[in-house]
């Protein structure tokens, strides 16, 4: 009997491993026999559709989803990154295989640095090519971009809308008096308002202050560049938005916003020209610019490297998630960054409203390794690199940012709940032996006075450790850091100013300058986040991912939901080891 069974799992081991081996060797094979790089026909028309977030990297998912879409016939739905975007804005602007531009779509949750870079690329190619732009609809976001482009077509039953940016902050303070949770906080900074709605039901009035500022200061951008477009003045653009609120197409062409009506079937044909083919034509070459984005484009020649890095989302101890920067994570893949010999130099794209205090921290430690390495390291900023976000920049070499950036925000808090009296109130007591004066259940009870002195000193202390990062990393005097910090938000323009921030600009400017203070001679690699991947080549390198899909457009109901699970993802976020955090406020990176 012994024999038998040893016969019979030795036997099922064996099949199990062949059925194992057979099932890598089909996805090496699929892999290895998946897509060709895509080819782009004589005149084609480049389709940019906006119906996309921009984000600047592309986000990972576990692998075991990867596996579960691949072996369904799915796909995992991905964004082509920001840089992948321009960059092949660019390069189309000279390929003799592209005719021209065509631009359609509502834009989703893209920040306003986002579409300042995203404008400058458009602005490029326009130079080059003709554009022609279509909606049904025309928000402030695909005025911004499309004007002063070419063509603004709008659907004879379309409208445009023209309204002023606004912070609307969504506050829980009531929500969890209502179910017995309590909340203490500790905090420096009179304008470090992130705690806010945890414990307000309204902003305070330093925090209606900044809010109002930085959000003047993107508007002022994006009225002077639709006006600038459209030749009208911006004033006339502050009084549609302040009288009108939605246009029909008559008084949207009245107002010089948009050019023409027309079907869609009538801009088809307008492509088709643009295409070299005739009006009746069933179809014209074109191709979609995700898909642009895969074409193989002119081998980068050089040894030596420069690592674009990018820091997305909110900082998280551990290794993070989607939407997350984990600080073990990003920390370890700036380590291996130092390791290798051909990275010269590093630029680290941040686009973050920052996070766990340990974790940036963390980071940083790295960023200063690197430079110790010799390697310089440049910061690109995005649409928002505060707190947490500034404090794992303030160690750069040299730091850019957008002129509608939202940066600073120097300052920590803590965030303390317990669910005392939720549980109370369903009937659950408790009751403790405490061999110290200070011993306490955080979760099931609050702090006492003493205790919570104790957490008020380490934020304290933390905040000294931000203040004294920026003053080195910056070259401030620690008391004239205290003076612009305190939770502030500031944006780019004005952080520049400050001296904050080094010098306004993009990604590709802190590529140049990263080349620059490296001194590197002759050709260089850059290596950025490229196109997303299909399933299953980011299932062979076992990291997850996938392929872009077109949005259905968000109504209300759904925008309503995103907003609420964004709001209950940043809760599950705050996840440092002590309770301290270096966040900037709800609502500031958009």
């Amino acid at each position: 009997m012994k024999s038998f069974f040893q016969a019979f799992f030795g036997s099922f081991l064996a099949h199990v491993l062949v059925i194992g081996l057979a099932i890598i060797l089909l996805f090496a094979m699929a892999a290895s026999m998946g897509p060709k790089p895509p080819m782009v026909p004589d005149k084609a028309v480049l389709v940019f559709d906006l119906n996309r977030a921009l984000p600047d990297g592309v986000g990972e998912v576990a692998p075991a989803e990867a596996l579960q879409k691949a072996l369904q016939g799915g796909s995992l739905s991905q964004y082509t990154p920001l840089p992948s975007l321009i960059k092949a804005l660019e390069r189309a602007a000279t390929d003799p295989h592209v005719s021209g531009l065509f631009i359609t779509g509502n834009l989703s949750g893209a920040g306003a640095a986002a579409l300042l870079e995203l404008k400058q690329a458009l602005n490029i190619f326009k130079e080059k090519k003709p554009v022609i732009s279509y909606n049904q609809i025309w928000g402030r976001g695909e005025l911004y971009l499309c004007s002063g482009l070419g063509t603004m077509y709008i659907n004879p039953f379309g409208n445009v809308e023209v309204v002023a940016p606004s912070a609307k902050l969504m506050f829980f303070s009531n929500a969890f008096k209502k179910y017995g949770i309590d909340v203490q906080v500790t905090k420096v900074g009179k304008y470090k308002s992130a705690v806010e709605p945890y414990i307000q039901d309204k902003m305070s009035p330093e925090n209606a202050e900044q809010i109002k500022g930085y959000l003047g200061e993107i508007w002022d951008g994006l009225k002077a560049e639709i006006a600038k477009g459209r030749g009208i003045d911006s004033g006339d653009v502050q009084r549609l938005a302040n009288t009108k609120l939605v246009m029909n197409v008559a008084e949207s062409i009245d107002a010089k916003l948009v050019d023409k009506p027309a079907y869609y079937d009538e801009v088809l044909d307008e492509l088709k020209k643009l295409a070299g083919k005739e009006s009746g034509t069933k179809e014209f070459p074109q191709i979609d610019i995700d898909t642009y984005a895969k074409v193989p484009g002119a081998m980068q020649k050089g040894r030596n490297r420069i690592a674009v890095v990018v820091a997305e989302g909110e900082i998280v101890d551990g290794d993070g998630g989607p939407s997350q920067i984990g600080g073990d994570g990003l920390a370890r893949e700036l380590r291996d960054l130092r390791m290798n010999k051909n990275v010269k130099a590093v630029v680290m794209r941040v686009n973050s409203p920052g996070g766990s205090a340990m974790a940036s921290d963390v980071i940083l430690r790295e960023v200063i390794a690197l430079k110790n390495a010799g390697k310089p390291v440049v910061v690109s900023m995005g649409n928002v690199a505060a707190s947490g976000g500034y404090w794992i920049s303030s160690a750069a070499d040299y730091i850019f940012a957008e002129p509608v950036t939202i940066t600073g925000s120097i300052g920590v808090f803590g965030l303390l709940p317990n669910v005392q009296k939720f549980a109370n109130d369903h009937g659950i007591t408790f009751d403790s032996v405490d061999l110290g004066d200070m011993s306490f259940n955080l979760l099931y009870e609050p702090l006492k006075p003493k205790a919570l002195d104790r957490v008020q000193a380490m934020v304290d202390n933390i905040y000294d450790i931000f203040l004294e990062n920026v003053s080195k990393g910056r070259n401030i005097e620690k008391s004239k850091v205290n003076e612009i910090a305190q939770g502030r938000v500031w944006a780019g323009r004005k952080a520049l100013e400050l001296k904050l921030v080094d010098a306004l600009g993009g990604l590709q400017d802190a590529v140049k300058k990263a080349a620059e203070l490296a001194k590197i001679e002759g050709d260089y690699r850059v290596d950025t986040p490229g196109a997303p991947q299909t399933t299953f080549e980011r299932l062979m390198k076992m990291m997850g991912g996938g392929e872009k899909r077109k949005l259905t457009k968000a109504g209300a109901f759904d925008k309503a939901k995103n907003e609420l699970e964004e709001a209950l993802l940043r809760l599950r976020s705050l996840n440092d080891p002590n309770g301290v955090y270096a966040l900037a406020p709800i609502g500031v990176t958009r």
